[in-house]
């Protein structure tokens, strides 16, 4: 009987063993959709919690190779119009080389690609763990009087204003270079759709007995349609009406370079008209 007991716990205890395995063997050849516990009946013990986990597993890498294999599609898309623009004008060029107008679009469309590719290195960059930053402390107000007043230069053009209204001082231990592209790129975003002749207001202030910094850039623009305002940081994402409005790289590596830091950001449409971004972020010691 001990004989009969003892091979009954050890077929118990391995069957599902094997099944794991099988698993994890199907998950390593790309089968995502493997699911183990619904094979594991009405045991309830620890197996059953690795076989939960391991489900668990195969939907998140499932989920991970979709949105990588999205990714690349949008890329390839991004690239290709570019790309075949030039080769559009390079045939004309050869047809009549005095056409000098097709240089220039060559080289628009050559700078089109390499601001593309920074901005996916940049968004590869922040797709990265936290602890692999590389940190140093930080004025963050000295980095958004320098980032307004470089977009003051762009408002210019179109007669707006960029005005900053901050605190003296914010120190914090942060990647500067990330936090710069994050804060310029909703800064430029919000020069770019604001209307002719008003103003971007970028506002900083404590929060939480100083230890929070929340940083709010309001501009008078057309606003976004509201189903939109959390998909605006989704890579690639752009509204039908801005097509030529950039890659629609910028916010999501807002999001990502804030998030990195333990803040938040979030969009709203204001009740007067336009958008205002709201960057929170903690200080770091």
């Amino acid at each position: 009987m001990s004989a009969l007991f003892s091979w009954y716990m050890a077929y118990y205890l391995a069957w599902p063993l094997v099944h794991l395995r099988q698993a994890m063997r199907n998950v390593a050849q790309g089968r995502f959709d493997t699911r183990v516990k619904p094979i594991m009946g009405r045991r309830r013990d620890e197996i059953v919690d690795l076989a939960e986990d391991c489900d668990r597993m195969a939907t998140q890498l499932k989920l991970l190779v979709d949105a990588q294999q999205h990714l690349l599609h949008d890329i390839s898309h991004e690239l290709r119009s570019p790309l075949t623009r030039m080769r559009a004008a390079i045939g004309l060029l050869l047809q009549s080389p005095e056409r000098l107008e097709m240089l220039e679009r060559i080289e628009r469309e050559s700078e089109r690609i390499d601001t593309l590719i920074e901005e996916l290195l940049t968004l590869a960059r922040v797709q990265g763990r936290p602890e692999s930053l590389d940190t140093e402390p930080v004025d963050l107000m000295e980095l958004l009087a320098d980032i307004t007043e470089d977009a003051q230069f762009e408002a210019g053009i179109k007669g707006c204003q960029v005005r900053l209204e901050a605190p003296p001082s914010f120190i914090s231990r942060v990647n500067g270079e990330l936090l710069y592209r994050c804060f310029e790129n909703v800064v430029r975003n919000a020069v770019r759709f604001t209307r002719a002749s008003t103003e971007v207001l970028v506002v900083a202030q404590f929060f939480g007995s100083g230890d929070w910094l929340v940083v709010r850039i309001s501009d008078q623009g057309p606003g976004v349609e509201g189903h939109r305002l959390q998909s605006i940081f989704t890579p690639f994402e752009r509204g039908t009406e801005q097509a030529n409005a950039g890659f629609g790289l910028g916010l999501a590596i807002a999001q990502r370079a804030v998030e990195m830091h333990g803040g938040h950001i979030v969009a709203r449409n204001q009740a007067q008209g336009g958008l205002s971004v709201e960057v929170t972020l903690p200080r770091r010691e």
